[in-house]
């Protein structure tokens, strides 16, 4: 596939300017004033040979006379330093810089976006008030054997060159107002259906799956873009890019940034006696791990909690929350040497979608991310339940379509957001009432309470009596739904599906696409059991209890480890 283009035809990157290069100022603080200032850009002299003002001829401060000590000063240096470096090494405009920047392009592998139908796709999200976007990124770690250095990392030689999976799937989701970010992942045991998609560099077709199917199996039908047409699919989420590493690309990306910090409550050794483990051996508290020990780390499912993939996403999410504040704050990284490795090592280990596949988009992307406090990042694994073998999981009902409600009306899940007034609109215009086909059915059965007898036809018999005169029972469906709920199949039926919530006062919350339907579904749930008027439940945009919140500024987060892993 063809490399993406570098900033248009014979274009040539900007210089970053001062201020641009990634650093958090907060990095440099002391005393609670930032020591990085406008004032810090170039190197001031005294016109005698000495340093900058105040210091003598080796950069120290000659008696203290500006009240500040040496070591502001020589971070100043480095700035100053690692930005002139940067501007010419990495994104210079001179021969030699400019190649290099066409040579970190060129390691970025890339792929299609969505692979999938259609009209498994969702909407594009739109612009709020005030103009700004939300960002959806599917992160993906893929457990491919296809070379000598993943296999030997990976183990399972039978799996060898065999299409990859989709082990890690988290989806983060960046505010429009780029204040909060919220960061979902799905085990990869989660069982779903799978959408038609299309090897975009085969052709090979692969058809939508007739049962669930683990959801780290859509990675090898035609690469990362199956993967994101699933969680579009289920989820009704547009996605607006993808990143993927490998086994190799995490040890080496691990192993750039200079260690991970991470923590367990007691000594673990991920190993049983059938050989199955990751391998990972760490002493209670914390540790710093890198190269071969993070990718342990992160494929753990033996030792930690319950055993299952669910504990395995918690320590995820504590390695990614605990990766993002090394970064910030890892002073190491103002050496250019470290940052021309982290580049080298992040471009060659990722796989990115073609909207994301240059240097420059990845800048710009790093600088959104960089502008969220780690205080209102969090992290969530998606609702589950165990399904009937109690093998796998499922999403939960209600909770999670809860949780990927608040992603696409772009409230935070830590709950902390302003009120926001929301009007879902629709692309689609809405057809007249009586022109709305409307089938009904009786959600009404509880665990506890039988469904109410002829629930379907008598409401069904309101709309007609409101102008909804195609509405019709539907009296073979029996189902079971706490709350009534209005459901349609694709993006031209979104419209009439709204106008019918708002003749019957109900929520656009309640409104919802699933591939379940043929068309414009009402379905009468346990809260609407009698009377010819629904109340619509207060509107509660608070993360469902289900769905156990960890936060990026948690520095004191340790996993458990399950008594049965432990040693002495």
């Amino acid at each position: 596939m063809a490399r993406s283009s570098v900033r248009g035809e014979g274009a040539r990157p900007r210089v970053p300017q001062a201020g641009e290069l990634g650093w958090d100022d907060s990095m440099y603080e002391e005393g609670g004033e930032s020591v990085r200032t406008a004032d810090d850009v170039g190197t001031r002299t005294d016109g005698d040979g000495t340093g900058p003002q105040g210091q003598g001829p080796h950069g120290g401060d000659d008696d203290g006379r500006h009240g500040t000590t040496g070591r502001p000063r020589r971070r100043r240096r480095i700035l100053r330093w690692s930005a002139m470096v940067l501007s010419v090494l990495i994104l210079g405009t001179a021969g030699a810089g400019y190649l290099y920047y066409q040579h970190l392009n060129n390691n970025l592998k890339h792929d299609d976006l969505n692979i999938g139908d259609a009209k498994d796709r969702a909407a594009k999200t739109k612009p709020n008030a005030a103009g700004q976007t939300p960002l959806n990124i599917l992160l993906i770690g893929s457990d491919a054997r296809n070379s000598t250095e993943n296999q030997k990392l990976g183990g399972a030689r039978d799996t060898f060159d065999t299409p990859a999976r989709a082990d890690v799937q988290m989806l983060l989701h960046l505010s429009a107002d780029r204040t909060s970010m919220s960061v979902v992942s799905m085990p990869r045991d989660t069982l779903l259906q799978i959408p038609k998609c299309t090897d975009p560099k085969t052709g090979k077709s692969y058809a939508a799956s007739t049962s669930l199917t683990m959801t780290n199996d859509s990675l090898g039908r035609g690469g990362p873009g199956c993967t994101v047409a699933t969680w579009e699919k289920l989820t009704d989420i547009h996605i607006d890019h993808f990143i993927m590493v490998d086994f190799a690309g995490v040890v080496s990306m691990a192993d750039a940034i200079g260690g991970v910090p991470v923590c367990v409550d007691a000594n673990i050794y991920s190993h049983t006696s059938t050989g199955h483990g990751s391998g990972l051996k760490l002493e209670k508290g914390t540790t710093s791990v890198k190269g071969k020990q993070a990718l342990q780390w992160l494929r753990t499912r033996y030792g930690f909690e319950d055993g299952s993939d669910i504990g395995r996403t918690k320590a995820q999410h504590q390695y990614m929350n605990s990766m993002v504040r090394q970064l910030r704050e890892n002073a190491t990284l103002s050496n250019p040497g470290k940052l021309r490795g982290l580049a080298e090592t992040a471009t060659s280990a990722l796989t990115v979608d073609q909207d994301l596949g240059s240097v420059t988009k990845l800048y710009d992307l790093s600088k959104e991310l960089k502008k969220v406090p780690t205080k209102r990042i969090t992290m969530t694994t998606m609702p589950w339940v165990y399904s009937s073998d109690g093998n796998r999981v499922l999403p939960k009902p209600t909770d999670a379509d809860k949780v990927w409600r608040l992603l696409r009306e772009d409230i935070a899940l830590d709950g902390k957001d302003k009120k926001k007034a929301k009007e879902r609109t629709s692309s689609d215009p809405a057809a007249a009432d009586d022109k709305i086909a409307v089938q009904v059915q009786n959600g009404t059965r509880t665990s506890t309470l039988a469904p109410v007898p002829g629930r379907a036809s008598a409401v069904s018999e309101l709309l007609v009596g409101a102008g909804f005169t195609q509405a019709k029972a539907d009296p073979t469906t029996s189902t079971s739904e706490d709350a009534t709920v209005i459901r349609y199949p694709s993006a031209d039926l979104e419209g009439d599906a709204l106008r019918l919530a708002k003749a019957l006062g109900m929520s656009t919350h309640a409104v919802e696409k699933s591939a379940d339907v043929s068309g414009v579904t009402l379905v009468v749930g346990a809260d609407w059991r009698d009377g010819t008027t629904y109340k619509a439940p207060e509107d509660d945009d608070s993360a469902p209890e289900s769905a156990k919140l960890d936060k990026g500024s948690d520095t004191k987060a340790c996993m458990h480890v399950n008594p049965d892993y432990t040693w002495s």
